[in-house]
């Protein structure tokens, strides 16, 4: 019976972590941009890491393509 009781105590853990969770979540979203919004400016280094790029140099110039993640 103390296996079953655990296993409810971890499971009753786990919802309320996850609502933790969804709750920090949210608050973020709030926060994000939405579709259409312009993006906020950042400022990163080139490819080589010498020189810096900021995205508002660009506003009005020409489209700029944001890729996140891996793409080898």
């Amino acid at each position: 019976m103390s296996v079953i009781l655990e296993i409810i105590k971890e499971f009753k853990f786990n919802i309320g972590f996850r609502r933790s969770l969804m709750g920090a979540q949210k608050a973020l979203d709030a926060k994000a941009p939405r579709a259409g919004d312009m993006a906020p400016d950042f400022t990163l280094s080139d490819i080589e890491g010498q020189d810096s790029v900021t995205l508002s140099d660009f506003r009005g110039k020409k489209p700029v393509a944001l890729i996140f993640g891996s793409f080898t």
